[in-house]
């Protein structure tokens, strides 16, 4: 496997193409991960003069088996740019890889130790069955398909809550590509409000901002037992 480094909208000297080769060790990155299958260099050039001190953006890709990782960093100069995205690339190849070794040497437990360790897990019986108990307000519980549904609904299967720090849209796609999923929930840095990105097609994504209507109020029911005035 090569390195490609590119440029886009300018030039890229020698000299920087095997500064890049001697900053991104293949062996190492393939010691953390072994299925690599490109890493390509992207050198691009702001030419706005107020923005000297990050004119230089350097984006390193890296496509594997696994999930796609990128990063990203801006200096005054190509070589800074490539520095800080290199320490960016390697602290998430680190972050992956820790969390496949942990999933190959996390202990396989028994199905009776299964609600010790996870939370909400059904009671197996003797025979390995799920015990269903009826709830104390006697609502029934029954199962349809794998799930578990308490009286006539409605269905939740899962419900999670989880402690987010805002972010940009660029940090929301590459924490969804490192986790690997289809989509990531983030609040958006600039505005404050929930967002999702999403992969569509090959490597093009999608986004969708939530707002609040500042047209719509709360409609309150009227009293009971008051009259209508006219």
């Amino acid at each position: 496997m090569d390195i490609v480094v590119k440029g886009r909208k300018t030039e890229v000297p020698e000299r920087f193409r095997k500064h890049v080769a001697e900053k991104l060790k293949l062996e190492k990155i393939q010691r953390l991960d072994a299925k690599v299958i490109s890493l390509d260099v992207e050198v691009s050039k702001e030419p706005n003069p107020r923005q000297a001190d990050r004119c230089d953006r350097v984006e390193i890709t890296l496509r594997s088996r696994g999930p796609v990782i990128r990063a990203e960093a801006a200096a005054s100069d190509p070589y800074a740019a490539l520095d800080l995205a290199a320490e960016k690339l390697d602290a998430r190849l680190r972050k992956q890889h820790d969390k496949r070794f942990s999933r190959r040497g996390a202990r396989r437990i028994s199905a009776a130790e299964v609600p010790d360790h996870v939370p909400g897990a059904a009671t197996l019986n003797g025979s390995g069955q799920p015990v269903h108990d009826e709830e104390t307000d006697g609502v029934p519980t029954k199962r349809i398909g794998s799930l578990e549904v308490k009286g006539e609904g409605p269905l939740i299967v899962r419900e999670k809550t989880h402690v987010a720090s805002p972010m940009s849209l660029d940090q929301a796609l590459y924490e969804m590509e490192l986790v690997g999923h289809d989509f990531y929930l983030f609040v958006d840095s600039e505005t404050k409000e929930p967002s999702v990105v999403y992969r569509r097609h090959a490597y093009d994504y999608g986004v969708i901002h939530l707002s609040t209507d500042p047209m719509v109020a709360e409609v309150q029911p009227p009293a009971a037992g008051g009259t209508l005035g006219g």
